[in-house]
């Protein structure tokens, strides 16, 4: 049994900030990665960031250069910094959690930028 456990999220205006938290517990000794995907109403998920045990970050172009993505490999915790929001990412946030080949999804956060 894996859990993912999400915390974080809100509402903010436009040029805000917010952070995610995700913590991944249970059966994860064979954890290789972790990141966040989000999905917008009448859209697919999408990759935000992502990144595996000791490489480097993945992000989605939309998102370079506003959110930041950190790892803590001895915690099993991931953090997603998210600086300058816009509307565009309104949607609900999902912690992904990559055990080999397997995904395991936290129940999602939801995230709204709105003046």
């Amino acid at each position: 049994q894996v859990q993912v456990a999400e915390s974080g999220g809100g509402s903010v205006q436009p040029g805000g900030s917010l952070t995610l938290s995700c913590a991944a517990s249970g059966d994860i000794l064979r954890l290789n990665e972790m990141g966040w995907y989000r999905q917008a109403p009448g859209k697919e998920r999408e990759m935000v960031a992502r990144q595996t045990n000791f490489g480097s970050p993945v992000y989605a172009d939309s998102v370079k250069g506003r959110f930041t993505i950190s790892r803590d490999n001895t915690k099993n915790t991931v953090t997603l910094q998210m600086n300058n929001l816009n509307p565009e990412d309104t949607a609900v946030y999902y912690c992904n959690v990559r055990i080999i080949v397997v995904d395991y999804w936290g129940q999602g956060t939801q995230v709204t930028v709105s003046s």
